[in-house]
């Protein structure tokens, strides 16, 4: 347990059903940038990703995700792990993926206020206890 009181736990890839997985999380980079979000009901960053909805797969949520919260176009995925989050006692379980992006867009018509390229991780984090664990297995 980290001291926000949440543990994210790491497994190899594949190794959580999809049935079982709510979020997709991406590790998104466009030319030397990790791409950062900034929801527009907050003041903090977050790494892209989103719920996977009903009839979806996790990497089509990926894509949409990327699409709606970065106004990424055109990118390539690689599932990188299956993680699970547990706090206040309950489990849930997600993907993470690494997005080389080739191309991106404006304006953002969905909940992203601002988008951010950065060289590092932004210290204000709206999830610090699994954004930092998921960022950095992404540089491993």
């Amino acid at each position: 347990m980290t001291k926000t009181g949440v543990r994210t736990e790491i497994s190899a890839p594949g190794t959580i059903p999809d049935a079982q997985l709510t979020y997709v999380v991406m590790a998104a980079r466009y030319r030397h940038d990790w791409i950062f979000v900034r929801h527009r009901d907050r003041v903090t960053w977050e790494m892209p990703a989103g719920h996977i909805e009903a009839g979806e797969t996790p990497d089509q949520a990926a894509v949409r995700e990327l699409f709606e919260e970065a106004g990424v176009i055109r990118s390539t995925l690689n599932h990188l792990c299956d993680y699970a989050v547990t706090a206040r006692g309950k489990t849930e379980y997600g993907r993470l993926y690494k997005a080389e992006v080739q191309e991106m867009e404006t304006p953002l018509e969905y909940e992203t206020a601002e988008v951010l390229l950065s060289g590092e991780l932004p210290s204000a984090l709206t999830y610090p206890g699994v954004q930092r664990v998921l960022f950095n297995h992404a540089l491993d």
